[in-house]
């Protein structure tokens, strides 16, 4: 039950995201793919991931069940979704005030703390220079504006 919530979830953000990439406006000049090329590319990615969920759905229901309940549990795996959601909206909230070099190295860490145990000095080391390698790539290079925060540069 819960793949089918995922699959609707993601089919109704792919929407939402093509309509949103639809009002972005045209430019007559600049580049020939224009500011909404990437944006779709994202949102093809996610009818692509709906698509490979679908064709797992179909695949599970062709195998026959083995001594599942009729009650509905969480096992370990779906908690640590929850908690990555969770983590997730929380490093969306403080991107702006703490500012995205900041916020995306905590935000790694995390992850790779969990993902990763045990290796601190290699989950520093990645979250603190893919945080400062991209931050300024956008910046420096693409000319792309991102949070400050409370960082002096």
């Amino acid at each position: 039950m819960t793949d089918r919530i995922i699959l609707v979830c993601t089919l109704l953000l792919a929407g939402v995201y093509f309509w949103a990439t639809a009002q972005i406006p045209s430019l007559e000049l600049g580049d020939p793919l224009g500011p909404k090329a990437f944006p779709r590319l994202l949102g093809a990615g996610l009818l692509i991931s709906a698509a490979m969920l679908l064709a797992e759905i179909l695949r599970d229901r062709k195998k026959p069940k083995t001594g599942a309940s009729s009650a509905w549990t969480w096992e370990r795996h779906e908690w640590v979704v929850v908690a990555i959601s969770a983590w997730t909206a929380l490093y969306i909230l403080v991107f702006e005030p703490l500012g995205y070099m900041l916020s995306t190295a905590i935000y790694l860490l995390v992850l790779t703390a969990y993902f990763n145990r045990g290796r601190w000095l290699m989950n520093v080391l990645t979250s603190v220079l893919f945080a400062a390698i991209s931050y300024f790539a956008f910046t420096k290079l693409l000319g792309v504006n991102l949070a400050p925060g409370i960082l002096p540069f």
